[in-house]
């Protein structure tokens, strides 16, 4: 049974994702570099770039009995056919816990359901063990590799299995 629900992401979410975007540890695993410290108001200025762009979807994964925003997953560079998935549990306090897994599947579903596109992809660092499988569990399937990164490749008859 799902823990959570998804929503599409606000400017109030700056107040707690600027956190986690100064947290070397949710980061360690993918291409962000901070430079400089993130504060609630550069958080909040890119959150108001992004959150109305046409073609990204980016929503806060939330806890049902609370209401706790935990983290975010997004569908960015959409066009037509496909997307690039992107997924991070920002609150430490829930990893391992199978809501990457959980959100995955919804925001998928809602990727080849809703929007109907034909394909999304990823980059995983391949010592992401954590990602790499909930990626595998989905569906997703690797494509290539460049450098520590793997591609990865999902399409909808690739979710028939899912609930």
């Amino acid at each position: 049974m799902n823990q959570i629900y998804l929503r599409p992401l606000e400017l109030k979410d700056a107040d707690v994702s600027y956190k986690w975007r100064n947290d070397p540890d949710v980061w360690t695993y993918t291409k962000f570099v901070l430079k400089n410290q993130i504060t609630p108001d550069v958080e909040r200025q890119w959150l108001s770039n992004k959150i109305n762009l046409a073609n990204e979807k980016r929503f806060a994964i939330c806890l049902k009995d609370s209401n706790t925003y935990i983290g975010n997953i997004q569908l960015i560079n959409i066009d037509e056919e496909s997307a690039e998935f992107h997924l991070f549990i920002g609150d430490k306090a829930y990893w391992g816990k199978g809501i990457g897994y959980q959100a995955s599947v919804m925001v998928l579903k809602y990727a080849f359901y809703n929007l109907h596109l034909k394909s999304i992809f990823l980059e995983v660092h391949a010592d992401n063990a954590a990602a790499y499988s909930i990626y595998r569990k989905v569906g997703f399937e690797t494509i290539s590799k460049e450098s520590e990164f793997l591609k990865m490749v999902i399409n909808p008859s690739m979710l028939q299995e899912l609930s």
